[in-house]
C-alpha cells in the first residue's frame, strides 16, 4: 500500500470514528462504552464477530481520550473480550478496521499500542487471502514508526510469508510488495529477511547467535522461540518473495549468502539457485556491500564501545568459509582496513579457526598483498607478515593433509607478493631469504615450486640492500649453489642473476659453477648471466649492466675460490679442478673479461694486465687436463691463440720453454685443438734460437717420414705443426737455412704427391703457410732446379677433381697462399688453371674457397701474415663474416683490416681473371658456370672492392649483377643481389643511380632486356621437375628436352609457348633477385627512391603474397628497407594498390590472381566507406570471379578475399557500427552484385557466400535496408527453390518407388528451406517493412506468386505473405482487394497439397483485414467450391479451415453459408475429403444437434439442390446426409420432410445408377423420423411410398435389391400399418420362392437375373426378405398371419434347407420367435373361439414341422451363434406348445434326437435351452398323459 492510499484509508477511518465518538463528553462516551459491554455480556459466541467487527475499534478509539474512568472502562471491555476471544481462534477480529485506526494522524500512542496488539492477534484469524493480501500495508511507511513497532510488524509480515508465500507469490500480493521498492521501508525490511535468514534454531558458540546480537534475535522471535518448520517456512517465503522483486544484486546478496550457509537444505538450495540466477552479475567492488559482508564475517563483538546484548557475533563457521571465497575475488575487500586484516587473523588466530578457514585466510593473504593500495598495505603488511611466519613455525613440514598443504602454500605465496609489493619489509635482514632457501630443501616436493616462486619474488626485495646484507646474500647463494636440491640451485643462480650486475665476480662465480649444472634451465640461465643477449629466444634484462668486470678481479676471485689453480705442478693432470662446462663458461667470460680490458688498456704499459694474463695463461693450461672434454681442450687451445694475438712476445717466451708440453698435443683428437697447438708452436718456435728452431724442424720432419706409421690425427698434428713452424722461422731475421726449407719442401711436396688427398690437402696447406711468407723456390733435386708448381700440377689436378670436399677446400685456399709471393707468370698461369678447372663444381663451399683464391690472385686482400699464422684464422669468408652477416658491417670491417700492397706482376693475372669470368663464366649458357662466376665476381668484390682495378671494372660489374638477379638458382640469385649492394656501397653517386633505376624498372616490369644467353642443346630452360616429364617418362628441362617434346607432339609451335613460359620465369626470378638487391640498397638509397614509390608499392605490396615463399621474403626484405611506417603506406597509396590489385585479378597468370586475391583479403581489414567506395563492387566481382578459378589455390584464394570481404561488408551495412547514411551507401553498391551476380551464380561457393552475406546484411542494416526490400525479398523467394539441393528433386521423382510419401517428402523440403540462411533473410525483412515499402512490396509479391515456381519458392511466398500481414496489421487493408483475387484462384490451381496449405493461410489472415463487400465474396467464392471436382472440394476444404483458425471472427457471421457446405460434404464417397469436412465440422461445431436445427432450413436447400442435381455423386451425397439429417434430428425434420420426401420419391423411379440405393437409404431414414407428419399430411403417401419400394425390391441389380429390401422393412415398421401385410407378403413369398435350390444342392437364380447380376448373391437377398417378413409379421393382424400359416410354413422350411448359409437360418430363427410372440399374444387376447382353435392348430403345425428342421441345423451347423439362436428359437416353439397343449399326447420323433444334442452341446448357453425344452416336453408329456 503506497502513501496516498494509506493516507485516504486513514482519513476514511478516522472521519468515521471521528463521527461516533465526536460531539460526545466523557460521560456519555462512557455510557456508551457501559451500553457495548452489556451488548458484548449478552452476546452469544455465534454472534459475537459481527459485534466484535463494530464495538473494539470504537473502544479502543475511545483511549485517546485522557479521562481515566473511560480508559478504565475500555480496558474492562478489552479485558472481556480477550477472555472470550482467546481460546476461540474461529472468531475473527476486524483487522481492516483495527489497521485504519492504527494509521490514523491523530490517534494516541496508547491507540496505536493497543491497536497493534489486536492487530496481532486477528492475524492469526483471517482468512490466507486477507492475511497476504494486508501483510504489505503493514510494511508501508514502517520507517516512520517507533522500532517497537516495526518489530511487532515485521514479525507479523514474516510469519503471514511463511504461512502463505512458501512455494509461491501470487501476481497481486506482489504488486504491493513491489510498491516499498526502493524506499526505506524496503531496506528494514530486507534488513529483517537478512537477519532471520541468518538466524539458527540452537546457535552455536556457547549460545551466541552467530551473525547477530542479542538484541537482533529477539527482534527475531519475539517474545516466543521460532519452531524449526516455522523458520524454514519463513526464510523460504522471503527468499520467493526477494526474488520475484528483482532487485539489484548489491542489495540482497548478504541474503543469498546467508542463504547458502542455512541449516536447512531447502533454504540452502534456494539460495544456491538464487546465487547463481539473480547475483551472478554483483559487484564486489561496491564498498557498501564489502562492508556489510566483512560485518557478517567480523562481527562487532571486539568493540568495546558497544554495549554487549548490541555486539554483533561473527558469523557461522559455513557462512565464513563462503565468505573467503568471495573475500578473494573482490579488489575493495583487500583495500577494507581495519576490516581485512581483522579478517586475516580471525581466519588465522581465530579461537573457532579450523584448517579451513586458515587456508582460505592464507589465500586472502596472498591476495590482499596483490591488490592492496600501498598506504593499505603499509598498515597491514608487517602485521600480517608476522602471523604468516608464525602460522608457519606452527606447521610441520611433514604435515599430510590437503589443508594444511595448502595453509602453508599460501603462506609462502604471500611472502612472495609481500616482497613485491613491500621489499623494505625484508631489505635489512636475510633470516626470511635463509628460511626460503631452508624450505626449499626441507619442504615435500609438492611445495617446492611454490616455495621457489615466493624464493624468486623475494630476490628484488634485496636489489638495493646494505652492502653488509648483500655481503651475506653472497655467503647465502655460494653456500646454495651447489647442494642436491635443483631448485635450490635454480634460486640461488636467479638470485645471483638479479641481484648482481655483470661486474660483480661473485654472482658471475655462481654462474659458472651454474653452467655444468645437470637441470637445463640452470644452465640455460647461468649462461644468460654470463653473456646476456647471447641467446635471442629470451629477451635481455634491461636492468643488468653489460660492463664485465676487470680480468685481475675475476681471476682473483676464482683463485680465491680454487688455490690449486696457481699451483704450475699441476699442469698436465689428469684431474679437472672444475666441470669441463665450467671451464667452458670460464674461459668465455673471461675471454670476454680480457677483450673488454684490452680494447681500454695500454697493453705495452700495464704490468698489471700483463701479470692478469700470465695468471690466465695457467688457468688455460689447467683446462688442457686429460679429462677435459673436447670442447674445452679446443676452447683452451684457442683462448691461448687469441692471447698470443695481443702478447705475441710473452706467449712466444712462455711456451718455447714448454714446447715438449705443446707438442703432445700435436696428436689431440680434436682437430681445432690440433690445429690451435700446432700454430702456438709456431708462435713458440719464433722465439727459439734458430739452431733449435731448425732442430725443431728437423725433428717434426723425422716424424713424419719415419718408418712407424702414424695414427692420422698425429700425422695431420705434425705437418700443421711443420707449417707454422717453418712460416714462422722464414719470416725471422735471420731465417733458417736454405738447406733447412729444402728438407721441408721436399718432405711437403712428396707427401703431396704420395699421400691421399686428406694428407695432401694438409700438407698443401702448409705449403700455403709458408708461400705466404717468401716465394716457394724451386726444390734442388740431383742439382737439378725443378719448379714445386710443375711438379705437383698434375696431383693438383687430381686432387681437385676428387670428391673430398675438404681437401679440396683446403687445396683451392693453400694455391691462393702459395701464389701471393710468386712472381712467376708460368707458376701464377698454373695456379689459374688448376682454381678455373672448378668453374663446374656445384659445391658452393669449394666455389667461396676458389673465390678466396683468386682474391689472393688478384692481391689487396684485407688479411696478413700475422693474422693468418698467429691468429685463429681460418678462412677469409669466415674473418670477414659478409656471407653471414651484415654486408655493410662486414665491408667496415674489411676497411678497417691492413691491406697486402699491389704488384705489378698481378696485372697479368687481373687480366685474365677478368677474362674468364666477363667473357666465359658470367654469360655461359651453364648455369653452374654462371653460379661459379658469380661467387668468384662476388668475393673479388668483397675482398678487392677498395682496389683501384676493381674500381674501373665497377659498371661491367653492376651489368653482370643485374642480369644474374633473374638465375633460376637461388644461391645466384641471392649473390647476385648482394653483390649490387656491395656495388652501391662502393660506387660513386651516378652509378648508384643507375642502379636504382635498373632496379626499380626490374621489380615494375619496365626493366631493358637482359644481355642474351645463347641456347644450346644442354641449356637448361625450367629447373628439372617443374613442368613434368616426358610421355617416355624422361625428364624436361633442357632445351632439347623441349623440342623433343613438341616435335613427338606433332606441335612445333608448342615451343614458343615453352619459351613464354621460361621467359615468365626469368622475369619472377629477376623480381625476387631484384627485391634482394632493393633490401640492401634501400637502405642507404633514402630519399633517392621516393619518386618510385607510387609505381613500386603496389607491385610490392602483390608480390609479398606471391605464392612463390621465396619471392614473398625477397619482398618483405625490400617492403622492410623502403618502408618505415607500412600502415601509412598503404593508407597513402590505396587507390593505386586497389587498382593495381583489382586489375592483375584478371590476369591470365594464375600466380598473379592468387596473390592480388591474398593481399586484397589483408589490406581490407579495418577499412572506412570513404577508403573503399570507389572500388567495393570491383573487389566484389573479383571474389567471385576468383573463386570460380580453373585453380585450386587461386579459389582458397578468392575464398579468403569472399570473407574479408564480407567481414567489412557486414561492418559498413550494420547501423549499430557504421553511420546510416554510410550504410544505405554501401547497401546500394553491394546488394545489386549480390543479387544479379552472386546468388544467381552457377558456383556453389558463391551463391552460399552470397546467401550468408545477404542475410549478415538484412540482419546489420536495419532501417537501411528498406529501399531494397522488393529486390531482396522477391531474390530470397526465388532462391528457397533455385539454391535447393538437386538431390531433393531425384528423391521426389523416385518417392513412389521407394515408398516415400509425397507429402511428407514436401514437409521435409520445405523444412529445410525453413531453416536455411534466405528464410532467415526474410524474417529480418519482415522486422523493417514500413508502409512506404509495402506499395513497392506487394505488387512484386503479387507477381511471384503469379509466376513462381519451386515448392520451396511458392510456399516460401505465401508464409512471406503470412508474416508479412502479421507485422504491418491493419497497414495491408490497402492490398487485401489485389491480394485476395490472387490467392484465391491460386489455392485452386496449386497441387502441392503443402502450397496449397500454405496459400490458404495467407489468404485466411488476408481476409482477417479484408473489407465486409470483399469478406463475403471470397467466403462464397469458397463455399462453391464444394460443388467442384476433388481439387476444388479438398481446396474449399483447405480454405475453410483456415479461415476458420485464422479470421475465427470473420467467419462467424457466414455460418449459414458454410455450414451446410460442410454438413452436405462430410459425406463424400472419397475418404480423404470426407475426412477433411469431418474434421472442420468436429473442430468448429460444438453440438452437432444444436447446429443442425440452427441451419436446417439452409441445408434442406443444398440437399435438395444436390437430389435434384445430375450428377450421380451429389445426388448419393445428399442421399446421405439425408440419412444424417433424419438420424440426428429425428421428428424435429417433420417441418422440411415434403421437400426432402418429393425429391426422392421423384428420384426413386427411373433408371438405375451406381449409388443409388443411398436414395433408399435416404427414404427408409426419412420415414423412420418423419412417419407421423407424413401420414397425417397425406395418407396415401405412405402407400406410394410403398408401392415405389416394392417396385425397386424386384430390380435386377442385386445391392439395389438389397437396400431396396432394408428399405422395405423400414418402412413397413416406420407407418406400422397392418394393410402393409397383404400388400407386400404375396409378393415376399413369390420373391423367396424364386430362389428354388437345384438338384444339386446350390440355389437358383432367375435367368434373367443371373445375366444381369453374375456375382450376385441369392443368400443375402433371401436374408433381406426373411427380414421383410418379420417387419410384415410385426404390423399384421392375427387372421391375416392364419390365412397364410402355409405359406409361412412352406417359406420356413425352404429357408431352414442346407442350401441356404447359416446367416439365413438365423433370420428364420428370428423371424420364428417374432411370430410365436405374435401369436402367444394373440392366444391370450383373443376371445373367438374358433380363432383360438385355428391359431392352436398353427401352433401345433409350427412346432411338429419345423422342431426337426431346428434340430436338423443344430446337428449339421457348427457356430456357436447359430446353436444358441437355435435353441433359442426352438425353446420359443416349444413354449407356444406348451401354451396350447394337444388334448392327446403325440409321440414325438425328435425326442430321442434332442435328447443327443442336449448332451454333446458344447455352447453351455445352448446346451441350458436345449435342456429346458426337454424338460417342458418331458413335463408336458406326464401332464397330458393318463
Amino acid at each position: 500500500m503506497d502513501t496516498p492510499m494509506a493516507e485516504s484509508t486513514s482519513n476514511a477511518g478516522s472521519s468515521y470514528w471521528s463521527s461516533m465518538l465526536s460531539g460526545k463528553s466523557d460521560e456519555d462516551r462512557e455510557e456508551l462504552l457501559d451500553r457495548m459491554l452489556t451488548r458484548l455480556a449478552l452476546c452469544d459466541d455465534s454472534k459475537l464477530q459481527d459485534l466484535l467487527a463494530k464495538i473494539l475499534p470504537l473502544s479502543i478509539a475511545a483511549l485517546s481520550s485522557a479521562s481515566t474512568s473511560l480508559r478504565n472502562k475500555v480496558i474492562e471491555i478489552l479485558s472481556h473480550v480477550n477472555k472470550r476471544v482467546k481460546h476461540q481462534l474461529q472468531i475473527g477480529l476486524p483487522l481492516s478496521d483495527l489497521w485504519k485506526l492504527y494509521l490514523e494522524s491523530s490517534s494516541a500512542p496508547m491507540v496505536r499500542n493497543f491497536c497493534i496488539v489486536y492487530i496481532e492477534m486477528a492475524m492469526d484469524r483471517v482468512q490466507k487471502e486477507e492475511k497476504q493480501l494486508i501483510a504489505p500495508a503493514f510494511l508501508a511507511n514502517i520507517s516512520k514508526l517507533p522500532p517497537q513497532h516495526q518489530d511487532i510488524l515485521l514479525r507479523i509480515t514474516s510469519k503471514v510469508i511463511g504461512d502463505c508465500h512458501v512455494s509461491q507469490v501470487s501476481d497481486e500480493v506482489l504488486e504491493k510488495y513491489r510498491i516499498l521498492v526502493g524506499s526505506k521501508d524496503c531496506e528494514i525490511f530486507l534488513e529483517f529477511c537478512l537477519h532471520t535468514i541468518l538466524y539458527q534454531p540452537s546457535s552455536q558458540s556457547g549460545g551466541r547467535p552467530a551473525g547477530l546480537s542479542t538484541f537482533q534475535c529477539g527482534r527475531i522471535t519475539g517474545k516466543h522461540p521460532l519452531s524449526s518448520d516455522m523458520l524454514r517456512s519463513e526464510k523460504s517465503g522471503m527468499l520467493n518473495i526477494i526474488e520475484a522483486l528483482d532487485l539489484s544484486p548489491e542489495l540482497v546478496y548478504p541474503i543469498y549468502i546467508a542463504a547458502c550457509a542455512d541449516s536447512h537444505e531447502p533454504v540452502l538450495k534456494k539460495g544456491e539457485e538464487l546465487l547463481k540466477k539473480k547475483a551472478s552479475g554483483v559487484n564486489l567492488e561496491d564498498p557498501n556491500l564489502i562492508s556489510r559482508l566483512f560485518l557478517l564475517f567480523n562481527g562487532t563483538a571486539g568493540s568495546e564501545n558497544i554495549v554487549s546484548e548490541a555486539k554483533i557475533n561473527p558469523g557461522s563457521l559455513t557462512l565464513r568459509v563462503r565468505l573467503m571465497s568471495i573475500f578473494c575475488r573482490s579488489i575493495t575487500a583487500a583495500n577494507s582496513f581495519p576490516s581485512t586484516l581483522q579478517c586475516i587473523f580471525g581466519c588465522i588466530f581465530g579461537i573457532d579457526a579450523t584448517s579451513r578457514l586458515k587456508q582460505l585466510g592464507m589465500e586472502f593473504t596472498v591476495w590482499v598483498f596483490k591488490h592492496a593500495r600501498m598506504d593499505q598495505l603499509k598498515l597491514m603488511g608487517p602485521v600480517i607478515l608476522t602471523g604468516i611466519l608464525k602460522t608457519l613455525d606452527n606447521y610441520s613440514s611433514l604435515s599430510s593433509d590437503a589443508i594444511s598443504r595448502d595453509t602453508r602454500s599460501f603462506c609462502f605465496q604471500a611472502i612472495g607478493s609481500l616482497a613485491q609489493r613491500m621489499p623494505q619489509l625484508f631489505r635489512d635482514k636475510i633470516d626470511v631469504a635463509t628460511r626460503l632457501f631452508d624450505a626449499l630443501k626441507l619442504e615435500q616436493q609438492y611445495l617446492r615450486l611454490i616455495v621457489q616462486e615466493a624464493t624468486n619474488s623475494l630476490a628484488v626485495a634485496y636489489k638495493d640492500a646494505p652492502s653488509k646484507v648483500l655481503k651475506d646474500v653472497e655467503l647465502l647463494l655460494l653456500q646454495n649453489s651447489e647442494v642436491e636440491q635443483s631448485e635450490v640451485r635454480f634460486c640461488a643462480l636467479r638470485w645471483a642473476t638479479t641481484l648482481f650486475d655483470l661486474k660483480h665476480c661473485p654472482s658471475r662465480f655462481i654462474c659458472m659453477l651454474g653452467a655444468a649444472d645437470s637441470k637445463m634451465d640452470i644452465r640455460e640461465m647461468a649462461l644468460e648471466g654470463l653473456f646476456p643477449g647471447e641467446d635471442q629466444s629470451k629477451t635481455v634484462s634491461q636492468s643488468i649492466s653489460t660492463e664485465y668486470p676487470k680480468l685481475s678481479k675475476m681471476l682473483n676471485y676464482i683463485l680465491e675460490q680454487q688455490p690449486a689453480m696457481l699451483d704450475v705442478r699441476g699442469i698436465g693432470d689428469i684431474k679437472l679442478l672444475f666441470p669441463s662446462k665450467t671451464y667452458l663458461a670460464m674461459i668465455k667470460f673471461l675471454l670476454k673479461c680480457f677483450d673488454a680490458e684490452a680494447a681500454q688498456t695500454n697493453l705495452a704499459t700495464d704490468s698489471e694486465f700483463s701479470h692478469s694474463v700470465e695468471r690466465l695463461c695457467l688457468l688455460f693450461e689447467h683446462a688442457m687436463a686429460y679429462e677435459g672434454s673436447v670442447e674445452l681442450h679446443a676452447s683452451a687451445s684457442k683462448a691461448l691463440i687469441t692471447l698470443g694475438s695481443h702478447f705475441p712476445q710473452m706467449i712466444a717466451s712462455r711456451y718455447a720453454e714448454k714446447v715438449v708440453w705443446l707438442k703432445q698435443y700435436l696428436s689431440h683428437l680434436d682437430y681445432d685443438t690440433r690445429e690451435a697447438m700446432a700454430r702456438l708452436l709456431g708462435i713458440a718456435s719464433s722465439a727459439l734460437p734458430i739452431a733449435s728452431s731448425s732442430e725443431l724442424i728437423g725433428e717434426l720432419i723425422s716424424s713424419i717420414g719415419g718408418t712407424q706409421k702414424l695414427r692420422f690425427e698425429a700425422q695431420h698434428g705434425l705437418l700443421c705443426a711443420l707449417g707454422y713452424v717453418t712460416a714462422n722461422c722464414v719470416l725471422r731475421n735471420p731465417p733458417i737455412s736454405e738447406s733447412v726449407l729444402q728438407s721441408v719442401l721436399k718432405c711437403l711436396v712428396d707427401l703431396t704427391n704420395v699421400e691421399s688427398a686428406a694428407f695432401a690437402s694438409v700438407a698443401m696447406q702448409a705449403l700455403g703457410h709458408i708461400g705466404i711468407c717468401v716465394p716457394l723456390p724451386p726444390l734442388i733435386n740431383d742439382s737439378t732446379a725443378v719448379s714445386i708448381w710443375t711438379i705437383l700440377r698434375e696431383k693438383l689436378s687430381k686432387l681437385l677433381s676428387g670428391d673430398d670436399i675438404k681437401a679440396i677446400q683446403k687445396t683451392v685456399i693453400a694455391l691462393g697462399h702459395m701464389c701471393v709471393k710468386e712472381s712467376s707468370s708460368a707458376n701464377l698461369s698454373i695456379a689459374l688453371e688448376l682454381i678455373f678447372s672448378l668453374c663446374r663444381s656445384k659445391v658452393e663451399d669449394i666455389l667461396f674457397a676458389a673465390g678466396e683464391a683468386l682474391s689472393f690472385l688478384w692481391g689487396g686482400v684485407p688479411v696478413t701474415t700475422d693474422v693468418i699464422l698467429k691468429t685463429n684464422y681460418s678462412s677469409l669468408s669466415m674473418s670477414s663474416n659478409f656471407l653471414m652477416g651484415d654486408t655493410s658491417s662486414s665491408l667496415a670491417k674489411l676497411l678497417s683490416m691492413e691491406f697486402q700492397n699491389d704488384e705489378d706482376y698481378h696485372v697479368t693475372v687481373r687480366d685474365a681473371i677478368t677474362r674468364k669470368l666477363f667473357d666465359a663464366l658470367l654469360y655461359s649458357n651453364r648455369k653452374e658456370e654462371r653460379c661459379a662466376g658469380t661467387v668468384w665476381l662476388l668475393s673479388l668484390t668483397v675482398y678487392c672492392g677498395h682496389h683501384a682495378s676493381i674500381q674501373q671494372l665497377l659498371p661491367d660489374i653492376q651489368e653482370a649483377f643485374s642480369h644474374l638477379i633473374g638465375e633460376q638458382s637461388e644461391l645466384t640469385q641471392e649473390l647476385a643481389s648482394q653483390g649490387l649492394s656491395i656495388v652501391y656501397e662502393i660506387g660513386d653517386e651516378s652509378m648508384k643511380k643507375n642502379l636504382v633505376n635498373a632496379l626499380v624498372g626490374t621489380l615494375t616490369g619496365s626493366g631493358k632486356r637482359k644481355r642474351a644467353v645463347k641456347l644450346v642443346e644442354d641449356t637448361e630452360v625450367f629447373r628439372e621437375g617443374s613442368v613434368g616429364e616426358s610421355p617416355t617418362g624422361g625428364k624436361l628441362s633442357t632445351y632439347k628436352e623441349l623440342c623433343n617434346l613438341a616435335n613427338e607432339m606433332g606441335q612445333p609451335d608448342l615451343i614458343y609457348k615453352f619459351m613464354d613460359l621460361a621467359n615468365y620465369q626469368a622475369s619472377l626470378n629477376s623480381k625476387r633477385g631484384a627485391a634482394f638487391g632493393f633490401s640492401k640498397i634501400a637502405k642507404h638509397a633514402g630519399d633517392a627512391l621516393k619518386p618510385y614509390l607510387g609505381a613500386l608499392v603496389p607491385r610490392l605490396v602483390r608480390y609479398q603474397y606471391d605464392p612463390d615463399k621465396n619471392v614473398q621474403d625477397a619482398m618483405a626484405h625490400i617492403w622492410k628497407s623502403l618502408v618505415a611506417d607500412s600502415k601509412k603506406t598503404i593508407d597513402e597509396h590505396l587507390d593505386l594498390i586497389f587498382d593495381d590489385l583489382l586489375v592483375q585479378c584478371g590476369s591470365r597468370l594464375w600466380r598473379s590472381r592468387e596473390a592480388c586475391c591474398l593481399a586484397l583479403a589483408d589490406i581490407l581489414q579495418g577499412r572506412k566507406f570513404d577508403q573503399v567506395e570507389k572500388h567495393l563492387k570491383r573487389i566484389w566481382i573479383a571474389a567471385f570471379r576468383a573463386m570460380d578459378d580453373i585453380k585450386e589455390t587461386v579459389r582458397n584464394a578468392g575464398d579468403r578475399l569472399c570473407r574479408a570481404v564480407a567481414s567489412l561488408t557486414g561492418r559498413l551495412c550494420d547501423v549499430s557500427l557504421t553511420p546510416v547514411l554510410e550504410a544505405r551507401q554501401t547497401m546500394a553498391v553491394v546488394l545489386p552484385v549480390l543479387l544479379t551476380d552472386g546468388i544467381m551464380s552457377k558456383v556453389d561457393s558463391v551463391r552460399k557466400a552470397s546467401i550468408g552475406m545477404v542475410t549478415k546484411l538484412a540482419k546489420g542494416a536495419g532501417v537501411a535496408i528498406r529501399p531494397y526490400l522488393s529486390d531482396l525479398v522477391c531474390c530470397m523467394l526465388e532462391s528457397l527453390s533455385s539454391l535447393e539441393d538437386q538431390g531433393m528433386n531425384y528423391v521426389e521423382l523416385h518417392a513412389e518407388n521407394v515408398g516415400i510419401q509425397t507429402e511428407k517428402l514436401e514437409n521435409l523440403r520445405i523444412s529445410i528451406a525453413r531453416g536455411s540462411p534466405m528464410w532467415e533473410t526474410l524474417e529480418f525483412c519482415i522486422d523493417v517493412v514500413d508502409s512506404h515499402s509495402l506499395e513497392l512490396l506487394v505488387p512484386r509479391l503479387a507477381q511471384l506468386v503469379r509466376s513462381g515456381i519451386g515448392l520451396n519458392t511458392r510456399v516460401g511466398v505465401a508464409n512471406f505473405i503470412v508474416l508479412l500481414v502479421q507485422k504491418v496489421g491493419v497497414g495491408i487493408k490497402p492490398f487485401t482487394s489485389i491480394l485476395l483475387r490472387l490467392l484465391l484462384p491460386v489455392v485452386k490451381d496449386e497441387r502441392s497439397a503443402s502450397s496449397k496449405r500454405a496459400f490458404a493461410n495467407a489468404c485466411a489472415i488476408v481476409l482477417k483485414y479484408a473489407a465486409p463487400s470483399q469478406a463475403q465474396k471470397l467466403i462464397e467464392d469458397t463455399s462453391n467450391l464444394h460443388s467442384g471436382d476433388r481439387n476444388d472440394q479438398i481446396s474449399c476444404a483447405i480454405l475453410l479451415k483456415s479461415y476458420a483458425s485464422t479470421a475465427a471472427d470473420t467467419l462467424n457471421g457466414y455460418h449459414t453459408i458454410i455450414v451446410p457446405v460442410l454438413f452436405v460434404s462430410r459425406f463424400e464417397d472419397d475418404k480423404i475429403i470426407s475426412s477433411l469436412y469431418e474434421e472442420l465440422w468436429e473442430e468448429n461445431m460444438s453440438s452437432e444437434r444444436i447446429t443442425l436445427q440452427l441451419y436446417v432450413g439452409e441445408i434442406v436447400t443444398l440437399i435438395n439442390e444436390g437430389i435434384m442435381s445430375s450428377s450421380w455423386a451429389s445426388k448419393k451425397k445428399a442421399s446421405q446426409a439425408i440419412c444424417k439429417l433424419s438420424e440426428v434430428l429425428g421428428e424435429s425434420l417433420s417441418s422440411h420432410y415434403n421437400v426432402l420426401l418429393t425429391s426422392l420419391m421423384k428420384e426413386l423411379p427411373g433408371r438405375l445408377w451406381e449409388g443409388k440405393d443411398a436414395v433408399l437409404n435416404a427414404l427408409s431414414a426419412l420415414c423412420t423420423s418423419c412417419h407421423e407428419a407424413i401420414s397425417a399430411s397425406n395418407p396415401d403417401a405412405p402407400n406410394a411410398i410403398l408401392s415405389l419400394v416394392s417396385s425397386a425390391c424386384t430390380k435386377k441389380t442385386q445391392k439395389y435389391r438389397e437396400a431396396a429390401f432394408s428399405c422395405l422393412e423400414k418402412v413397413i415398421k416406420a407407418f406400422n400399418n397392418p394393410e402393409f401385410f397383404n400388400m407386400v407378403f404375396p409378393s415376399l413369398l413369390e420373391m423367396g420362392s424364386s430362389l428354388a435350390p437345384t438338384k444339386s444342392g446350390q440355389i437358383s437364380l432367375p435367368d434373367d437375373v443371373k445375366a444381369d447380376v453374375p456375382d450376385s448373391s441369392p443368400a443375402a437377398l433371401h436374408e433381406k426378405i426373411l427380414s421383410c417378413v418379420t417387419a410384415c409379421i410385426h404390423v399384421s393382424r392375427i387372421g391375416d398371419i392364419v390365412n397364410q400359416q402355409k405359406n409361412f410354413i412352406d417359406l420356413y422350411l425352404f429357408s431352414l434347407s442346407p442350401t441356404f448359409p447359416w446367416t439365413v437360418k438365423m433370420s428364420v430363427f428370428s423371424s420364428i420367435k417374432e411370430l410365436c410372440s405374435k401369436l402367444h399374444s394373440a392366444i391370450n387376447n383373443l376371445q373367438d373361439s374358433s380363432m383360438q382353435t385355428s391359431i392352436t392348430a398353427f401352433v401345433h403345425e409350427l412346432f411338429y414341422t419345423l422342431s426337426p428342421e431346428v434340430l436338423k441345423s443344430l446337428r449339421t451347423i457348427k457356430i456357436g451363434q447359430v446353436h444358441i439362436a437355435a435353441a433359442e428359437c426352438l425353446l420359443e416353439l416349444t413354449n407356444q406348445y406348451k401354451a396350447a397343449p394337444p388334448i392327446h399326447w403325440t409321440e414325438l420323433a425328435f425326442t430321442n434326437e434332442l435328447l443327443n444334442l442336449c448332451e454333446v452341446e458344447k455352447s453351455e448357453q445352448a446346451k441350458s435351452l436345449l435342456k429346458k425344452c426337454s424338460d417342458i416336453l418331458g413335463k408336458l408329456k406326464q401332464d397330458i398323459k393318463p
